[in-house]
């Protein structure tokens, strides 16, 4: 008898459920809106009813299942199964695997999502066979993952990988993620739009910059949008300088690169962060160091959760 495994991506806008084989591709897909507004009960009621489905449309004896993952947008203590704070989801100290349906027999098992969609690139994606990784994505904010010596790393008190909260700008106690982030690129360019020439402020018109998604920026940069282009290069060196750090303290194997952001810009923008990365890097540090895009796209929350309470089932533990 085969094994099956669920992972479910819990997003501030949508929750992806998938249920997967031994092999961890993907046999049914479920997607459903977050009630993030509503409760910690009305969000798992969608968890409940993605999780329903994949397990109707894939046919599974419910049996063969043995195990969940989630992947969280936030601060998660993956020994007590406690979503310690989510901000996209209003939550604090919200006990996750309580809330459940109670003939839910599987070992369920949680993780942030940057680290989950880390530990995803490193068994099934991008960065396979690597023994040190890290994983830098950049979408609505920016986040971080790290293999080390073949193993989830979590630090001291669980928050290792955020690579969006590294100073830049000591001055200013700027981060990485509040130049690099999306949400805060929008309102960056909110402040340059201001004081743009009126050609340039023509062409945002009637444009509601807080909904601009990471496709709509890439279009403006295509077209050489001025306000675009210094957002993006700030972007890019912003994400650059973290990177260059992480090679000078952590020595990765590794670097995945991706993030809705990231994805939307494509090849251009990974190998300007790259060459802007290495500069930053001591001498060697950056040598024989693969830099490589993300592979799994939106399944890597997913195929990360999924993975993760796999690996905790058959070796006990995943960090």
């Amino acid at each position: 008898m085969s094994d099956y495994w669920l992972g479910v991506d819990l997003g501030g806008t949508k929750i992806l459920a998938g249920l997967f084989a031994d092999d961890v591709k993907p046999l049914a897909r479920a997607k459903e809106p977050t009630p993030f507004d509503e409760g910690p009960e009305e969000v798992v009621e969608s968890v409940c009813r993605a999780v329903e489905r994949v397990i109707l449309e894939s046919n599974v004896d419910r049996n063969q299942i043995r195990g969940l993952g989630f992947s969280v947008p936030g601060q998660v203590d993956y020994r007590t199964g406690f979503v310690t704070y989510a901000p996209n989801l209003d939550w604090r100290n919200v006990d996750l695997p309580a809330l459940l349906p109670t003939d839910w027999h599987w070992k369920t098992v949680l993780e942030n999502d940057v680290r989950a969609g880390t530990f995803g690139e490193w068994k099934h994606g991008a960065a396979q066979g690597a023994q040190h990784v890290l994983g830098v994505f950049a979408g609505t904010g920016v986040g971080g993952g790290l293999i080390l010596d073949g193993k989830l790393y979590h630090g001291f008190n669980l928050n290792a990988g955020e690579i969006g909260h590294l100073v830049v700008h000591w001055r200013r106690g700027t981060g990485l993620e509040d130049i690099a982030g999306r949400r805060n690129i929008m309102k960056r360019g909110a402040d340059l739009l201001a004081d743009a020439p009126k050609r340039v402020r023509k062409e945002w018109k009637n444009i509601d910059l807080a909904t601009v998604k990471s496709s709509m920026l890439a279009d403006f940069y295509s077209k050489d949008d001025p306000i675009a282009v210094q957002l993006i290069d700030d972007a890019a060196r912003a994400i650059a300088a973290g990177i260059g750090s992480c090679l000078n303290l952590l020595s990765p194997e590794v670097v995945v690169l991706g993030g809705g952001l990231a994805g939307a810009l494509g090849e251009s923008f990974s190998e300007r962060v790259w060459e802007l990365a290495t500069r930053h890097a001591l001498p060697g540090a950056a040598k024989g160091v693969r830099f490589v895009p993300a592979a799994l796209g939106d399944d890597a929350g997913i195929v990360g959760a999924a993975a993760i309470v796999r690996t905790v089932i058959e070796e006990g533990s995943h960090a």
